[in-house]
């Protein structure tokens, strides 16, 4: 009976015990869900300032300072096509204290083209962990307004008369901008000369305005500057419909079906604890349903589509398919 007794108590003993260290991990759990984020937190981001990733950053940016009452700081790594942002965040830590805003035009490089560095493209989730989707910009073709025309065919006849001879300012070879407009070339039958800019729209409105580059594409945001003050003129937009608030025609209208445009998803280094991903992805698509994060993205011809983990994933996977006969086409020709 004794010996009963005994065991019996002992069983209780270390139920107990296993019941404080059950409560001690589940405080410590929730201790650290409501301690993070406990100092500012870091955005890295792949494109110059002033340019529709940029600015998108430091929208989202904003709504997370607000929400946690913390200092969320974007920090501008442009260059590489992308590439040097992505080895900057991938090289930053997974405390949670580093996120990273991620263009289109990371995932939709060609791996061995000429001028793609070695870690493009990127795939999900060997390089990173994803977060959420966070907004698509349609491009948005402009033109110098000393070329004197106003409207997709009169560019596509323009650039037939002269072919090789009228250039386009991009963000950098390989990158969706570049793309773009090779798939415009492609549909049209015509022959432009890429001129890049690793600097972002910002660098190449100044030459564009000038007339001694004559086209530049990126979402509006990156050009809303240039074409509010007329140093651009915008012919169309690349969105299958006419965007609100934005007076453009689209692309399709003449190039039937034809679509194209960034995007933007938030990652996360590899080894980010799931308590961190879970409290980043939650509150990212908090800020990101926010009627006036919504209205700020809109008025750039931005427009929100947060997405789980995985849809983000299969997102991604589909436009790697879409794009990559593009690439490969202009890696065949650059090859020449």
């Amino acid at each position: 009976m004794r010996r009963a007794l005994q065991v019996l108590v002992g069983q209780i003993l270390v139920g107990q015990v296993l019941v404080s260290i059950a409560s001690v991990a589940l405080a410590t759990s929730a201790q650290a869900q409501v301690d993070y984020p406990s100092k500012p937190v870091r955005i890295i981001c792949d494109s110059a300032p002033g340019s529709a990733t940029d600015v998108t950053a430091r929208i989202v940016a904003d709504g997370l300072s607000r929400l946690w009452n913390q200092q969320v700081v974007v920090l501008n790594h442009p260059g590489g096509g992308g590439s040097i942002a992505a080895r900057t965040a991938a090289g930053a830590g997974n405390d949670g204290y580093t996120i990273y805003l991620a263009a289109a035009s990371v995932f939709t490089a060609l791996a061995g083209a000429p001028g793609v560095a070695d870690n493009l493209p990127l795939q999900l989730p060997r390089d990173f962990l994803p977060l959420t989707f966070v907004s698509q910009q349609p491009m948005v073709i402009a033109v110098s307004p000393a070329l004197g025309i106003s409207t997709v065919p009169e560019l596509i006849a323009k650039a037939k008369e002269k072919p090789g001879e009228i250039a386009y300012a991009t963000t950098g070879r390989g990158r969706i901008t570049h793309l773009t407009m090779e798939l415009f070339q492609m549909r049209t039958g015509v022959k432009l000369q890429m001129i890049p800019y690793s600097g972002g729209p910002a660098l190449a409105l100044g030459d564009v305005a000038a007339g001694r580059v004559q086209i530049v594409l990126d979402s509006y945001s990156g050009l809303a500057g240039g074409l509010q003050a007329g140093a651009i003129k915008g012919l169309a937009v690349a969105s299958l419909e006419r965007l609100p608030g934005i007076d453009l025609p689209t692309v399709s209208q003449t190039v039937p079906g034809f679509f194209a445009g960034g995007w933007n998803v938030m990652l996360a280094p590899n080894g980010t604890a799931p308590l961190h991903m879970r409290k980043l992805g939650f509150d990212l698509r908090k800020v990101l349903d926010e009627p006036q994060v919504k209205e700020k993205l809109a008025a750039l011809g931005a427009y929100v589509n947060p997405m789980s983990a995985d849809a983000l994933i299969d997102f991604i996977n589909s436009q790697q398919k879409t794009w990559k006969p593009v690439a490969e086409a202009v890696a065949k020709e650059a090859a020449k």
